[in-house]
């Protein structure tokens, strides 16, 4: 039996720079066993793509639902799985770490927990208040039995804020703070992301994104995971758009070829 300790080490093992683990986001349980059934590693929640199945736009979940969510896509497989959860759902630095312990008992391998704080008028949290909420997200993850796996995102490439002195600054901060996986989602340009890298002594994801450097690219840059974040869920809904807008406008099937794929994927994949 494959225990959680074994997959957090796992998970943390297949960070390796120049080998980038590739982890997809599913949004449900579904497109969890159809992902791991395709030979993926690991998996990740994420917060759109899970917000989107209840009918919501991103943060607009509770930790309750999103903790669920995450032990329902642990239970899907034997992969080790890491959750989106936002900013902990919180703001300071105590009610982080509970988010924190609380996540080590669904069953996760790891999580992420990211400096945007939701506000309009200032989006981003003060650099010192971020530490200390690593630093207190580090420290229940690292507390218990099982090698818990923390990623810090710092969130200024999302939020109109492409100041990459600032985001290595924080990365460099959240280093120290304790985190185990460094993440700065927007980042496109290559020499920003080898800059990065250079400037870090931790393993440096990366969000798969229009315009970023292919897998290759980024390999060869020294990046040690990759992370589709929302795109893959909406991907399904763009698919549905489609197929819906034909069936609507032109009133014809074309639609079918593609359906065809994905249910004879989903018949070898739940089978």
């Amino acid at each position: 039996m494959i225990t959680q300790a074994d997959k957090a080490r796992t998970f943390l093992d297949l960070h390796r720079a120049g080998e980038p683990l590739l982890l997809p986001n599913p949004w449900d349980l579904g497109s969890a066993k159809l992902l791991a059934w395709m030979g993926f590693e690991a998996l990740a929640t994420t917060s759109s793509g899970f917000a989107a199945t209840l009918g919501r736009n991103d943060g607009s979940v509770s930790r309750e639902e999103a903790l669920v969510h995450a032990a329902i896509i642990v239970a899907a497989t034997d992969l080790p799985v890491s959750a989106d959860l936002e900013n902990a759902y919180a703001h300071e630095p105590g009610e982080v770490a509970e988010t924190i312990r609380l996540a080590t008992e669904v069953g996760l391998a790891g999580c992420s927990v990211e400096d945007f704080s939701g506000r309009d008028d200032h989006p981003i949290y003060d650099t010192a208040l971020a530490a200390e909420r690593v630093a207190a997200a580090a420290e229940a993850a690292h507390a218990g039995p099982v090698p818990f796996v923390l990623t810090a995102r710092a969130e200024n490439y999302l939020h109109d804020r492409p100041d990459l002195t600032d985001t290595i600054a924080r990365l460099q901060a959240y280093q120290q703070a304790g985190a185990d996986v460094l993440y700065a989602p927007g980042l496109r340009s290559i020499q920003d992301i080898r800059q990065l890298i250079r400037e870090v002594d931790r393993p440096v994801n990366v969000l798969a994104m229009a315009g970023a450097p292919t897998v290759p690219e980024l390999a060869e840059a020294g990046v040690s995971r990759i992370s589709v974040g929302g795109s893959f869920a909406f991907a399904a809904l763009g698919a549905l758009v489609s197929a819906a807008t034909e069936l609507r406008e032109q009133g014809t099937y074309g639609y079918q070829a593609a359906s065809a794929v994905g249910r004879q994927a989903a018949i070898r994949a739940f089978g």
